[in-house]
């Protein structure tokens, strides 16, 4: 039980960077650093938007429209890390 406990909140963590990669990448390619007709770039940022896309959508059916400021993804990564401390808190000290 342990373990499936550790992995669920490493399976959330490493979530979380690819939620900050996929911001990142975003916006890179916003601000033309990085080329999305490079092959290489266009695969990190397709598998990083089919990880994050699903729940992003979700959160933004909810927020209002903010012109091009997009805050879904800081709304995940905050559910995120309340998920985390709700496991920390109430679920670890009932398996130690």
């Amino acid at each position: 039980m342990i373990a499936i406990f550790y992995l669920a909140l490493q399976i959330l963590k490493l979530y979380s960077y690819v939620v900050i990669a996929n911001v990142i990448i975003s916006w890179l390619i916003a601000f033309n650093v990085l080329n999305t007709s490079n092959r290489f770039v266009y695969s990190i940022l397709d598998f990083t938007y089919r990880l994050t896309e699903p729940f992003l959508s979700k959160i933004r059916r909810f927020l209002p429209t903010l012109g091009a400021f997009d805050i879904s993804p800081i709304i995940l990564l905050l559910l995120i890390w309340f998920i985390e401390m709700c496991m920390k808190l109430y679920i670890a000290p009932l398996i130690f």
